[in-house]
This record gives structure tokens, C-alpha cells and sequence, in this order.
């Protein structure tokens, strides 16, 4: 059974620093892509980072550009998602979803979903 996990969320204070973790179960996370969104409350769900199945090919919101790096571990079948300089409007629920096409993922048209992780900046 595929399954996604997320940890790592919290409450930080503007520019701080988080990582978040996502683990893998049912499949391997090196021959799919996979990517980060965030909900943030009375908003609809975006796209935060994508990470193309090559391990190369990278996307990220221009919002968090230089400052939020996407990863990933094949031995431990982990995506993370290392956020620094947090702000306030990085507020909301962060979730890993899994696609076989890139175009589908960056639409957030993914077939599989964690079920989130929440991630506070306030001071």
C-alpha cells in the first residue's frame, strides 16, 4: 500500500528554520516525482517544490525561491523539504504528494497525498 507520511512541522518564529521530512512507504520515491504543497487557511493549496524523479530537475515557488531546498534520501526513501528564513505567510499545512507525471504534479494533480504536516511562523 503507498503511503506518505509528513513530520518535521512546528512553530517557529520569522526567520527561522524547519525541515520537513516525508516518508515513503509501497514505493520508491527515486523512480516517481514528487513534490511539496501547502494550505495555508481560507486559501487554496499550492505548490511550494517539486523534485523530478532524475533527482535533478527541480521547481519552486517564486515565494520561496533561495530560501526553501528540496531533497530527497534513497536509503532512508525520504523527501524533505529544508525551509529557511521563515516568514509569517509560510503559515499553513504543509503536504507531499506523489505523481508519475510532472506536468499532472505541478498541477497538483497527484495521485498519492500525505496527510500533512503544520507549520506556524509567528512571533
Amino acid at each position: 500500500q503507498w503511503q506518505l507520511v509528513e513530520s518535521g512541522g512546528g512553530v517557529v518564529q520569522p526567520g527561522g528554520s524547519l525541515r520537513l521530512s516525508c516518508l515513503a512507504s509501497g514505493f520508491t520515491v527515486d523512480f516517481f516525482h514528487i513534490g511539496w504543497f501547502r494550505q495555508a487557511p481560507g486559501k487554496e493549496r499550492e505548490g511550494v517544490s517539486c523534485l523530478g524523479s532524475s533527482g535533478v530537475r527541480t521547481w519552486y515557488a517564486e515565494s520561496v525561491k533561495v530560501r526553501f531546498t528540496i531533497s530527497r534520501d534513497h536509503a532512508k526513501n525520504t523527501l524533505y523539504l529544508q525551509m529557511n528564513n521563515l516568514r509569517p505567510n509560510d503559515t499553513g499545512t504543509y503536504y507531499c504528494a506523489e505523481e508519475s507525471g510532472w506536468s499532472r504534479l505541478m498541477r497538483g494533480e497527484c495521485r498519492h497525498w500525505g496527510r500533512g504536516t503544520q507549520v506556524t511562523v509567528s512571533s
